[in-house]
């Protein structure tokens, strides 16, 4: 990726290049995620470091986080640390996450048993069942 300055990036660029659309981006600056520089005339400017945050949200929003959850993610790039990980609030939305997926997947192996114990007495090769 090139480096340019502030004034060098319109919403529909930065979406373009984020991945995302411009509804989203506001949707962002709204929520006080995306910062909301605006020149003269009232368009709002990006840079390159706008690019890596709202590639971080995305990322994250990706893997099951709120919105809200990539709070402390985005202060950290903001802070300037290399990633969105680099900080103990961070660090500490990841494991939070980190417990419910264990909990989900607790959750799914119950229903899964569940289920197996349920076709058993109806099925005569409950051994196939994967």
């Amino acid at each position: 990726m090139s480096t340019f300055s502030v004034s060098d990036v319109r919403i529909s660029e930065l979406g373009r290049r984020a991945g995302v659309s411009a509804r989203t981006l506001r949707h962002y600056e709204e929520l006080g995620l995306l910062p909301a520089r605006r020149r003269a005339n009232g368009y709002r400017d990006y840079d390159e470091h706008d690019v890596r945050v709202v590639a971080e949200i995305r990322s994250l929003v990706e893997l099951g986080f709120a919105l809200e959850e990539t709070r402390p993610f985005v202060e950290c790039l903001r802070a300037g640390h290399p990633t969105g990980s680099s900080c103990p609030a961070a660090l500490a939305v990841h494991r939070r996450k980190l417990a419910e997926v264990d909990e989900w997947i607790a959750r799914l192996h119950a229903v899964r048993g569940e289920i197996v114990a349920q076709m058993a007495p109806r099925c005569e090769f409950t051994e196939e069942i994967p």
